[in-house]
């Protein structure tokens, strides 16, 4: 799939606010209401565009600890890894896994009531899994983040 340049103004205005209504997105990126519904249903059919969230304020649901979570398994077995991903993608306190490359395998960006709900959660779901042999902690002080993903004018092929 290749973007024109409508498509990348469709992108990226949802990418800013993807509760814009169909006729307001429409008159932003210049065409028809009828034409911008039929451009976004095919994004998404497309994979473009895998879905729509609502961004939540953290301290507003209770989130006052965020942390990276570094950690090294004992060996690089695909099936452990995959139990190690279904375990902690099943926990609420994971916001993303990370499977990366150099000295650790994985990072966790967890949120959590507190430090001591961080805590917990480090004692009771990683350190007992006996797959696991190095963790290492770095509290979040501050996030900052732009909405969405770049959007390249190349798009992507395939």
């Amino acid at each position: 799939m290749n973007f024109d340049p409508i498509d990348l103004k469709i992108l990226r205005e949802l990418r800013n606010n993807a509760r814009v209504p169909n006729k307001v997105l429409a008159a932003r990126v210049g065409i028809a209401p009828s034409t911008c519904i039929a451009r976004v249903r095919r994004l998404v059919e497309g994979k473009a565009i895998s879905g729509f969230y609502a961004e939540f304020n953290p301290q507003g649901v209770g989130v006052h600890a965020q942390a990276m979570v570094c950690l090294r398994m004992s060996k690089h077995d695909r099936a452990e890894i995959d139990s190690f991903r279904k375990h902690v993608l099943a926990r609420d306190e994971v916001v993303s896994f990370f499977h990366v490359s150099g000295q650790d395998d994985f990072m966790l960006h967890v949120a959590v009531r507190d430090v001591e709900h961080l805590r917990e959660f480090i004692l009771n779901a990683l350190s007992v899994r006996p797959e696991i042999v190095h963790i290492e902690t770095r509290i979040i002080f501050e996030e900052r983040r732009n909405p969405g993903f770049p959007v390249y004018a190349e798009g992507r092929t395939g």
